[in-house]
């Protein structure tokens, strides 16, 4: 008991002294306290490129914090979302807190919060824009595992909660579609026009990273109908499905074309998407006429990207 007196006295001494100072005048302003020990923040703003070896010839990067700080990322915005949402099912939960979660909101949240000006990383890399800027977002999850072994689980809910997240609207959350390929599948089974993707050409971009280009295509007609770019086939997937369906909901010349192509096929064809879905039962859905696509309430589950 009088070591732990001890011990808080000893932390309220130091903070007074450093407090004033850097880095912990930078941790107070991104995160709203003052940390204890400021090494494991230390570790969480070192990128890999700039690893540094300590005792035993070991290297330490900030991809251990990295890892911690997802798992408990994860069970915060879980958390949250079931309480906000208190009807809400499993599949609702699961996609809001897929998209909070998201590379594309990490690095963004990364950026708001100026975490660039706290990383050190190698000057080869362009840590703002293209391939490299998952590092802002990876760098925010490593700060959340050093919240965690430094202050605690109710620190890193007081963090993600009330720094993060707090301008989100999460009602609003709903409605933002992200996962375009899964919505172009289910709109080319329920209405039997087999659609594919190939990528159509890769290259290296000036960092030395890959960057691919994708095409979605009717494979009936092999008609190409949406080009994306991306750093992995997944993101150029993306944006390929994301142009296909702005064409599908806004070009009614389009639409006839698909309406035509209905009408010429005597029997629906077999076609392979990348996971098992579940057939129409009716066989009037062969004859019914395709549809804009609608505004999703929120994105459908992820399938398994096309080897």
């Amino acid at each position: 008991m009088q070591n732990n007196v001890f011990s808080k006295l000893y932390k309220k001494i130091r903070l007074l002294k450093n407090k004033g100072k850097e880095p912990y005048l930078s941790i107070y302003k991104i995160t709203g306290f003052y940390p204890d020990n400021i090494q494991f923040y230390q570790e969480a703003f070192l990128h890999r490129s700039s690893s540094v070896e300590v005792q035993n010839g070991r290297w330490i990067n900030n991809e251990r914090l990295e890892f911690l700080g997802d798992a408990v990322l994860s069970a915060i915005v879980a958390d949250i979302l079931y309480k906000h949402f208190d009807h809400g099912g499993e599949g609702l939960l699961t996609n809001t807190r897929s998209k909070i979660v998201s590379r594309e909101s990490m690095n963004e949240i990364a950026k708001n919060l100026n975490l660039h000006e706290m990383l050190h990383y190698s000057i080869h890399y362009s840590i703002i824009e293209g391939h490299n800027s998952n590092i802002l977002g990876n760098a925010l999850e490593a700060l959340i595992g050093a919240i965690y072994l430094d202050k605690g689980f109710d620190h890193c809910y007081q963090f993600i909660n009330n720094v993060m997240i707090k301008n989100i609207n999460l009602d609003s959350l709903l409605k933002k579609e992200v996962n375009f390929k899964s919505h172009l599948i289910e709109w080319s089974q329920k209405h039997r026009i087999p659609i594919r993707f190939d990528v159509i050409e890769n290259f290296l971009d000036e960092q030395g990273s890959p960057v691919f280009q994708s095409a979605a295509y009717l494979s009936d007609t092999e008609e190409q109908i949406g080009v994306g770019i991306g750093f992995s086939k997944k993101e150029s997937q993306q944006k390929a499905a994301e142009m296909a369906i702005k064409k599908i909901r806004s070009d009614k010349t389009f639409m006839g074309h698909i309406r035509e192509i209905k009408r010429k096929r005597k029997q629906p064809d077999t076609f392979v998407v990348e996971s098992p879905a579940e057939t129409p039962s009716s066989e009037a859905a062969a004859s019914e006429p395709p549809q804009l696509i609608p505004e999703a309430p929120f994105a459908v589950a992820e399938i398994t990207e096309i080897k």
